[in-house]
């Protein structure tokens, strides 16, 4: 028995150095909103207050165009996965983009309700604030679903619709970013609000794209420090831990705004089948689907995805 109780407190105290060691490997602070400002905000962002957040965004281009472009990043991410989109776009139009609560420079939903109907609320109250009554809708993964239920819930402010890799349709992923899985296991998932490993967020981002040749130091680097905003560990935990699979899918029939459907081909997390399915759905559509490219065509082949949205918006 004592030989039991000693091996077991052996393996304790393995455990407990084990843990400190990652703690101190792989443990960050969170980040000072003003040093994060200070690297990713530049001369065109701007912040608003929409229902108590401090929204960061960017609108940028023609003020004249009375029908905007708005784009909306994915899970994760930020404004910044459209910058050279945006950088095109803003010749001839008015172009606004802003972080997502949960994300980038905005930070979490005060009371960590990360529903799809809370985000659709968000973004027409976000909308309301800049005065923009109707727009060209854009959105890749978690920002196509939020684009095509706010078609749903306020149509007339709609003019066109692009889904980029869209969430919504029950969907079984060939692959995940590994920050992905570990966001779903309860417990474990407690420990991604203190331990952030850079190669976990190197590998999530990986993960995502076809040529990871392309997922540059940088990249990483504002990926990583971005989830280092205080509050966004927690936030990107609740809202993996709020996806639920519902019948709303079901409505996307319903729209009628001319839909450009941009998928890549080699897309892992939500494949390429989605898009048939978001095809076979929507009354007037295009399909484009691009080669050699995975989940965020904006940010891996930024020239190449944006082709199809400048023929899109002439016609």
């Amino acid at each position: 028995m004592n030989h039991v109780t000693k091996g077991m407190k052996i393996v304790l105290a393995f455990l407990i150095l084990l843990s400190l060691a990652v703690i101190l490997l792989f443990g960050y602070q969170d980040i000072p909103l003003h040093e994060l400002k200070g690297k990713y905000a530049n001369s065109a962002s701007s912040f608003i207050l929409v229902n108590g957040i401090d929204v960061h965004f960017r609108d940028e281009g023609n003020q004249a165009d009375t029908i905007p472009i708005v784009l909306i990043h994915g899970t994760g991410s930020s404004l910044h996965t459209f910058d050279v989109w945006a950088d095109n776009l803003k010749n001839k139009h008015r172009v606004v983009r802003m972080d997502l609560p949960a994300y980038g420079l905005t930070g979490p939903f005060s009371h960590s309700n990360y529903s799809m109907a809370h985000y659709t609320s968000f973004l027409r109250d976000f909308l309301t604030a800049l005065g923009i009554k109707k727009c060209v809708l854009a959105g890749n993964s978690l920002g196509g679903q939020i684009a095509w239920n706010f078609s749903l819930a306020q149509p007339n402010r709609v003019e066109k619709l692009i889904l980029i890799d869209a969430a919504g349709y029950p969907n079984k992923s060939q692959s995940q970013p590994i920050a992905f899985k570990l966001a779903k296991i309860p417990i474990l998932n407690k420990l991604l609000t203190y331990i952030t490993p850079k190669f976990f967020v190197r590998a999530s981002v990986e993960n995502v794209y076809f040529d990871t040749s392309k997922v540059t130091d940088t990249v990483v680097e504002r990926y990583f420090k971005l989830s280092l905003r205080e509050g966004n560990r927690q936030a990107f935990i609740d809202r993996l831990g709020s996806s639920v699979v519902d019948s709303t899918h079901q409505k996307i029939k319903d729209i009628q705004q001319p839909t450009l459907i941009l998928w890549g081909a080699n897309d892992l997390l939500i494949p390429v089948v989605n898009a048939y399915k978001f095809q076979a759905a929507l009354p007037d559509n295009t399909l484009v689907i691009l080669n050699d490219t995975g989940h965020t065509p904006m940010e891996e082949n930024p020239i190449e995805s944006l082709a199809p949205v400048l023929d899109f918006l002439i016609h």
